[in-house]
């Protein structure tokens, strides 16, 4: 875990702690969270020096914050980040982001650093079992955008737990509703060398937590002869 990675991962905490005594600073509170967005930004795209920038920008707002008697939070020894510091792997599609996918992504970030695999084309068809519409480098960009994400990759058609093998997380984080047995993919992992923890997604209910409903919603609306999916 490098430098960036750390100033990151204590900001994110001390917003987690925030308690703002004055809301006339919630303006200044807002900048600094727009300067955690650009350092994660550029945290993902590799550029190191700007990202500890914008997490300086950050760190000094809030500690100007407190120091005012404005605000309230807790900075963590760097020893206490990284040792509490887990790579958290996720997957999905993503095709059609809805609240189900952020309550995910959220759980994985409330453990640690998040990698978002998002699936090829063909095996997404495989899985839903009909036509992907947006491709899968688009839809890994939009999730690399999310606030959760620290990174998002493209997995590989022929050997699904070859991104595993790369990113070598602590824990893959199934989604809720995702068709994998939780033993039997630990020891698919166990097999190739692998300890990482693999653990389930508590789920998340709404109305539109799921992408056939918001497809098949769109359907209805718009489209009355049209089968549903």
């Amino acid at each position: 875990m490098d430098k960036a990675e750390i100033y990151v991962r204590n900001l994110e905490e001390a917003f987690k702690s925030l308690r703002l005594f004055d809301e006339k600073a919630r303006e200044v509170v807002d900048l600094a969270k727009s300067y955690l967005r650009d350092a994660k930004y550029y945290l993902s795209r590799g550029d190191v020096l700007t990202s500890i920038a914008a997490s300086s920008y950050a760190e000094g707002l809030l500690d100007a914050l407190k120091i005012m008697g404005y605000a309230e939070f807790e900075w963590h020894r760097p020893s206490e980040i990284e040792k509490n510091y887990k790579k958290v792997l996720i997957a999905g599609t993503f095709e059609i982001l809805h609240p189900g996918h952020i309550h995910y992504m959220e759980q994985a970030w409330n453990m640690g650093r998040v990698i978002a695999v998002v699936s090829r084309d063909l095996n997404a068809m495989k899985i839903k079992g009909r036509d992907i519409v947006v491709p899968a480098e688009n839809r890994a960009k939009v999730v690399s955008g999310l606030y959760y994400v620290h990174k998002a990759r493209l997995g590989y058609e022929d050997d699904m737990l070859r991104v595993v093998e790369e990113e070598r997380p602590d824990v893959v984080l199934l989604g809720a509703n995702q068709p994998f047995d939780e033993a039997s993919l630990s020891e698919r992992l166990r097999r190739r060398g692998l300890e990482s923890q693999v653990a389930r997604a508590s789920p998340y209910d709404c109305d539109l937590c799921s992408t056939t409903k918001i497809i098949n919603k769109i359907l209805e609306a718009f489209c009355e002869n049209t089968r549903r999916v």
